[in-house]
């Protein structure tokens, strides 16, 4: 898989939540620490998700914004 996106993170998939058009997506990519992604529901069909499956998390983003109390 050749992509411009740095940001790579291999894991596994351990949670899939599929809803009529979109489906929430968790991967584990170390000891604790999940990504969670809302991807359409054709997607993970297509991807052929499932629990247990080996994933990427690709993070590309334009900003990254963060709150705080």
């Amino acid at each position: 898989m050749k992509i411009s996106a740095r940001n790579n993170i291999p894991g596994k998939v351990t949670d899939i939540k599929l809803g009529p058009v979109s489906a929430q997506v968790t991967i584990n990519v170390a000891p604790g620490i999940d990504i969670v992604s809302v991807v359409s529901t054709e997607s993970v069909e297509h991807l052929k998700l499932k629990v247990g499956s080996r994933a990427f998390a690709v993070i590309k983003a334009s900003s990254v914004m963060v709150g705080a109390e």
